[in-house]
């Protein structure tokens, strides 16, 4: 028997901005299901979904098994000022908006608002703005962001936590082309949240968890798949094989999994990217049920990505 209140699920999404028929190959799902006291638990690796299937998929697993948490490679909002800039009072106000259709303005090519960058059109180069470089570096990201990919490598910074980002550009969420860019998965991602919502997620950190109430509800985090994998070259094939080979003889939590997950994970780096975060959240999922809206006035509009020991 799953000890009374404990998370019988996790799922971590690598997600997808892909508009066409390409996020089927690039939105991948690990999933962990609890079997039983004392059992290390069932794994898989999911493909082929689209981000509509995807989401419908989701809703129905946490219908099945409300004590599910799901971890998703997005982020979950902008930096508070420019929540404030267009009116919106809560991220779910900025959710809303961004799918009522601004959120494919700004990804279109001729977008008047060039703070939007990684794109050419008129007007735009598709490089970084003047006025995010230099002193404005910090304003184009949300706290969380800067906590997680510039803070821990400067002076008083962690060098655990800096030595994942080794080699890795910090990225912003208003950058939405080249390579790595986060903005248009982000603003993709925000419609399909709303509808997590709407079927009874809860969304950390903008409301308490609920896993361990006497109705749970499942319980969606954002995720940061670098701070979750460590430093590995995570789109060379021989390194994915490499990291998990090590690691099926050196932790317990992958020594069980089956060689058609490992095979999955070592042909795509997406696969290998949602496999990993699901165990990394499975390790620490004892923290999920402990989760509580944040009191802070700045991260209750722009989120906290999720990391083993983050509780807000």
């Amino acid at each position: 028997m799953v000890p009374k209140g404990a998370v019988e699920r996790v799922v971590a999404v690598d997600w997808s901005g892909d508009k066409g028929p390409g996020q089927r190959k690039k939105l991948w799902a690990g999933v962990w299901t609890a079997a039983g006291a004392g059992d290390a638990g069932k794994v898989t690796l999911e493909g082929g979904r689209s981000r509509e299937e995807l989401i419908a998929w989701l809703v129905e697993l946490g219908r099945e098994t409300p004590r599910m948490v799901v971890g998703v490679d997005c982020c979950f909002s902008f930096p508070a000022w420019f929540l404030a800039e267009h009116g919106c009072a809560t991220v779910f106000d900025f959710w809303q908006h961004v799918a009522a259709g601004h959120g494919e303005r700004w990804l279109h090519r001729e977008c008047e608002d060039g703070r939007f960058w990684g794109v050419r059109g008129p007007g735009r180069t598709g490089k970084r703005p003047a006025e995010w470089s230099g002193a404005g570096l910090r304003q184009m990201m949300r706290a969380t962001d800067w906590e997680n990919k510039i803070a821990q490598g400067l002076e008083g910074g962690d060098p655990e936590r800096a030595a994942k980002m080794v080699g890795i550009q910090a990225k912003s969420p208003f950058q939405i082309g080249g390579s790595g860019s986060v903005g248009t998965g982000s603003l993709r991602a925000m419609e399909w949240l709303l509808k997590l919502r709407a079927a009874g997620f809860r969304v950390w950190p903008f409301e308490d968890a609920a896993l361990d109430a006497k109705e749970p509800k499942p319980l969606l985090v954002e995720m940061y798949t670098r701070l979750l994998t460590g430093p590995v070259k995570k789109s060379n094939a021989l390194a994915r094989r490499e990291y998990l080979l090590d690691r099926k003889r050196t932790d317990v939590l992958y020594a069980g999994l089956s060689r058609g997950v490992v095979e999955k994970a070592r042909g795509s780096e997406d696969g290998f990217d949602a496999l990993v975060c699901c165990l990394e959240m499975v390790r620490w999922r004892g923290e999920f049920a402990g989760l509580r809206a944040t009191s802070d006035e700045v991260s209750r509009l722009e989120g906290i990505t999720w990391g083993p020991g983050v509780m807000g």
